[in-house]
């Protein structure tokens, strides 16, 4: 051994996301899975938060999601476990009926809680697990 420690974590960026809202990385590869941190409805390209109905908020957060695992090499139907952050659980249905749309065979594991604030207060935010296909990592 050389005494230099292999790396075992490596940090996830891209612009076809959104850009941290906090000293956070947007993902972080370790032990052959991916770690979205959590993702809230900001349009990536604008940079605004999207607001309006909660169909049109989860979509984004889904595909901003998919852009973190797309910068991974993987992809969001690769994700093993889904957490969901929700203001109000009386949009349940609404948000998985937009969410099915994204999984349509073998959804990942998933909890969805209610919390009382999301940051920028955002109605939504969701965070991901993800199974990497088999790589050098």
């Amino acid at each position: 051994m050389n005494g230099k420690e292999p790396d075992v974590r490596e940090i996830i960026e891209t612009d076809s996301a959104p850009s941290a809202v906090g000293p956070y990385s947007q993902a972080v590869v370790a032990g052959g899975f991916l770690f979205a941190s959590g993702q809230i409805p900001i349009d990536p390209a604008s940079g605004e938060l999207l607001v309006g109905a909660l169909r049109f908020q989860t979509a984004q957060v889904l595909r901003n999601l998919q852009a973190v695992c797309a910068a991974a090499g993987a992809s969001l139907s690769d994700a093993v476990k889904i957490t969901i952050y929700v203001r109000d659980m009386d949009n349940f249905q609404e948000i998985n009926d937009t969410y099915a749309t994204f999984f349509p065979v073998d959804p990942p594991a998933r909890a969805t809680v209610q919390v009382s604030r999301i940051p920028k207060d955002a109605g939504i935010e969701m965070d991901a697990i993800v199974a990497l296909p088999s790589t050098d990592r």
